[in-house]
């Protein structure tokens, strides 16, 4: 089913399965790759001190329809659809991740951090929940998405003993300001930079001491 809006249409996150075996049977003969994003938010930590401790950060865990490539757009609170045409550049928990990593590495205040993947000691773990990441329609009915809305849920783990030493729910909505779907990512950017930028200095002001101390 095509719905539409920005350029394009928006489909719905299931369709028919003989749909998708005749649409199979013709990207053969006209193959058609979905234009890619990618988020590089400008998220901003305040200056203090310095961590001495080192984190690993993991993927967030997210509920299916999240875990995707696919741009999720709700225009109620209870649906879930996705853009047409336009996919992520990586699944949205393991792009959120990296820019987690990336804003620790910026703000210059820890000793040492990384994905949990590259199998490093650390004094800590950092697990997450991202619960939304969809642009969203306020206003029932609307052409198209009024802002974006994301939320994470954060926890700090204690290695080796893994003891959760503090958690906290992090979450932001940001407006799309126009009419293009540049402005739908733009709009990602601001609401995850947000809470990135929350998150990390958040997490840089715990209390907490190496493994070793």
């Amino acid at each position: 089913m095509v719905r539409s809006g920005f350029a394009g249409a928006v489909v719905r996150g299931m369709c028919g399965a003989a749909l998708l075996l005749g649409l199979a049977a013709c990207s053969t003969l006209n193959p058609t790759a979905p234009h890619l994003y990618t988020l590089t938010p400008r998220a901003s930590v305040a200056a203090g001190p310095k961590a001495d401790w080192q984190l690993l950060v993991e993927t967030p865990a997210a509920a299916a329809g999240i875990d995707t490539p696919r741009i999720a757009l709700a225009r109620t609170p209870t649906s879930l659809d996705y853009f047409a045409d336009v996919s992520w550049a990586d699944r949205a928990p393991n792009m959120v991740q990296g820019l987690i990593v990336q804003t620790f590495e910026d703000s210059g205040r820890i000793v040492s951090v990384g994905r949990d993947t590259v199998g490093l000691r650390s004094d800590y773990v950092l697990k997450s929940e991202l619960r939304d990441f969809q642009a969203e329609y306020a206003t029932p009915g609307a052409a198209m998405p009024d802002r974006v809305h994301v939320r994470l849920s954060a926890k700090l783990v204690a290695m080796p003993r893994r003891t959760i030493e503090a958690g906290e729910t992090f979450e932001a909505s940001a407006p799309v300001r126009g009419r293009s779907f540049t402005d739908v990512i733009a709009a990602f950017d601001q609401a995850l930079g947000q809470v990135t930028a929350e998150l990390v200095g958040w997490s840089l002001s715990q209390r907490v001491r190496p493994s070793g101390s």
